[in-house]
């Protein structure tokens, strides 16, 4: 058996990865770093060899990897530094999560003979100012590590005047050898009557008051950790997805099915089959949901779609560098992070590449410095096989391929496949409605 090329289990804390590579080359950046606020004045020299249009977790750590090679760099950023995934992603989800998990222990600790009193109520308002002043302390230490590491940052829109060229509003015009568009993605809102009245996963974050009841769209991961999250902490929650499963797509089919039977036992309302069809405001300022069936939800605090992202590039003018789009409007980009522009590079979230991830960003922007900056002309970040963690209860990490793509890719002689599933022994003292599965695969090649 030559090599294991897919993993699921579900169960235990979830991590994320990165990536870690020896620097070459001068450690010393070449200038003072400073921050250019709104309105500020422009330097008198406006040439970078590294511009970097957008703060986020890619987009920073490819312009502070650059800085450690000498590279004169600057990073272009119109709203809170850390993009996605530290402002409206990765970190408040994390937390949410994490109070999740404590409130499931404070249910399972009877088992083990403690006695926590009364039924515990969850501070949703407590929580959000703590969680909020946690993450403008994350904002700042993002702003001193650019300037630790000689990283000019630029606070304003961006803009392209040509191929070499970009306006920043309120600093007029820079130009650069090298630039990369790093600016994120967004959540849509549904296309249906009322459509505006959903939140989206971003508004999540903002609600200043616990839904007592809460309908979530979507069928991905995002819309699977946001309907948990609101379920544990005691908000009456209903997910509704077009087809018969969550998780659809580039799940193996084990997680999908345990995942989906024990969101129904857990007591999170499951509309399959099911598509929105319009949203009302009702006199008494809850929402009435009508799906496409005819059938209809009343009473209902907040309606989240968690059923699509685009990339922010709207007000950048790509089309006056001819950097080219696909037909969803995301970047073209090759395994080298370029575009079809020379000197003009793109990952994260606004690329074809597919994957929205804060770590794989990371990896792949720091990649992108050592091949430009580092000697490296081959570095590129590898998007075989990379690891993906679900936050839901239980949780779930998947690497590698699905039984079914590596059946197809291999051939039925050449996969074997082993499962295990169990009760965990965290679980053993617990009430049997209380323990959560787990279920292992390894999908092999030999």
């Amino acid at each position: 058996m030559r090599s294991v090329v897919a993993a699921a289990a579900f169960f235990g804390s979830a991590g994320a990865f990165n990536s870690r590579g020896a620097l070459r080359g001068s450690l010393l950046a070449r200038r003072s770093a400073s921050t250019l606020r709104g309105g500020g004045v422009q330097l008198a020299d406006g040439h970078y060899e590294y511009l970097v249009i957008g703060a986020g977790s890619g987009g920073i750590a490819s312009a502070r990897r650059a800085a450690q090679y000498g590279a004169k760099v600057a990073v272009v950023e119109r709203a809170r530094l850390g993009g996605t995934c530290v402002n409206v992603g990765c970190v408040p989800k994390k937390l949410f999560f994490t109070a999740g998990v404590h409130m499931e222990a404070m249910h399972t600790a009877k088992g083990y003979g403690l006695d926590v009193g009364t039924p515990p109520k969850f501070d949703w308002e407590g929580f959000k100012a703590r969680r909020d002043a946690y993450i403008a302390n994350l904002n700042g230490i993002y702003l001193r590590n650019m300037q630790n590491s000689k990283v000019e940052f630029v606070e304003g829109y961006a803009s392209f005047v040509d191929a070499k060229t970009v306006e920043v509003t309120g600093h007029g015009r820079f130009t650069a050898d090298n630039i990369l568009i790093a600016a994120g993605g967004k959540p849509i809102h549904p296309p249906v009557p009322g459509g505006e009245l959903a939140k989206t996963s971003d508004d999540f974050f903002d609600l200043e008051h616990q839904p007592r009841t809460a309908v979530v769209v979507g069928a991905g991961y995002v819309a699977v950790e946001l309907a948990f999250i609101m379920h544990e902490l005691g908000t009456d929650t209903t997910l509704v997805c077009r087809g018969e499963k969550v998780l659809r797509h580039g799940f193996d089919p084990m997680v999908q099915d345990v995942l989906n039977s024990e969101m129904e036992r857990q007591g999170i309302s499951m509309r399959r089959k099911t598509e929105l069809g319009s949203i009302k405001l009702a006199e008494d300022g809850t929402y009435e949901v009508t799906f496409k069936d005819g059938s209809m939800l009343t009473g209902i605090d907040v309606v989240l779609y968690a059923a699509g992202r685009r990339p922010i590039l709207t007000g950048m003018c790509l089309e006056n560098a001819g950097v080219e789009l696909s037909d969803r409007g995301f970047i073209t980009v090759d395994e080298y992070e370029r575009t079809n522009v020379p000197g003009i590079h793109a990952l994260g979230d606004v690329t074809t590449t597919g994957y929205e991830l804060a770590p794989v960003a990371i990896a792949a922007g720091r990649r992108l410095s050592d091949r430009l900056y580092g000697g490296e002309p081959r570095a590129r970040l590898e998007y075989d096989r990379i690891p993906t963690v679900v936050f839901s209860h239980p949780p779930i990490g998947t690497v590698g391929l699905t039984e079914p793509d590596a059946l197809e890719q291999y051939g039925e002689a050449s996969v074997k496949v082993y499962k295990s599933s169990f009760k965990p022994m965290h679980y053993a003292m617990c009430e049997p409605d209380l323990k959560l599965p787990m279920a292992m695969k390894l999908v092999c090649v030999g």
